[in-house]
């Protein structure tokens, strides 16, 4: 029953509904619809890339290491994790939905589990002793409720999987029974994001997608957006 408990856990704080304010972000995807860069065929792909070579290198890197500090019950470790990752995103943008989305998660997460290092991440979070980005909130919360690293890492991917594809959605970039396909056709990224993530050290936290870059950089600057990120 215990596995039945962490696997609901996973599922609630993945899920789309909870709110940690992942539907105001694109990830990236509006940024390449507005300079016409994907199609309807390219949303799947741009996601496996980004999975591969942005967010497994960086924030599921940095989730998988948090986790296992906050394990260790070593809040000084998880805060220098979360400063390494905030000083790793280049775009103001993407650091402000890192860091929003983290705060809401480690707010509610706090007030839903009673854990002692948890409390004294949250407040550090509070006092903006630390930055608090969604990864490494997200690996405390996770950490505090008993789930695995593994299981941690791959439910934040396929949360952020999901959110991207419902931005997708909202995008007309794709349907509602594409959509599953796409999810579906990602799981096999997302195996292999979760495991280079478990296995990279922390010195190589920091992913690689120099054209996600540039479209978040001219996103910020977009006359009209619909997304935050």
């Amino acid at each position: 029953m215990a596995n039945v408990r962490q696997l609901l856990t996973s599922l609630q704080f993945a899920d789309s509904a909870f709110p940690s304010g992942f539907y105001t972000m694109s990830h990236g995807l509006e940024g390449y619809s507005q300079a016409h860069l994907v199609s309807r065929d390219g949303v799947q792909p741009l996601l496996a890339g980004l999975l591969l070579h942005s967010v497994g290198p960086s924030d599921a890197t940095a989730l998988a290491a948090a986790h296992r500090a906050a394990g260790d019950g070593d809040v000084e470790l998880v805060q220098e994790i979360d400063q390494r990752l905030f000083a790793s995103k280049l775009n103001a943008e993407m650091r402000t939905a890192s860091v929003r989305s983290g705060h809401q998660l480690i707010d509610l997460g706090a007030e839903l589990t009673d854990h002692a290092l948890l409390a004294e991440y949250a407040g550090r979070v509070r006092l903006h002793s630390t930055p608090g980005c969604q990864p490494v909130a997200a690996a405390v919360v996770y950490a505090a409720n008993g789930v695995s690293t593994r299981d941690s890492v791959a439910s934040d991917l396929f949360a952020f999987s999901a959110s991207f594809v419902g931005a997708a959605l909202r995008l007309r970039l794709t349907d509602h029974r594409q959509a599953q396909a796409v999810l579906l056709e990602t799981a096999g990224v997302i195996e292999q994001a979760t495991e280079a993530a478990l296995e990279r050290d922390l010195a190589d936290l920091g992913g690689c997608a120099p054209m996600a870059d540039v479209m978040s950089a001219r996103h910020e600057r977009a006359e009209a957006r619909l997304f935050a990120s």
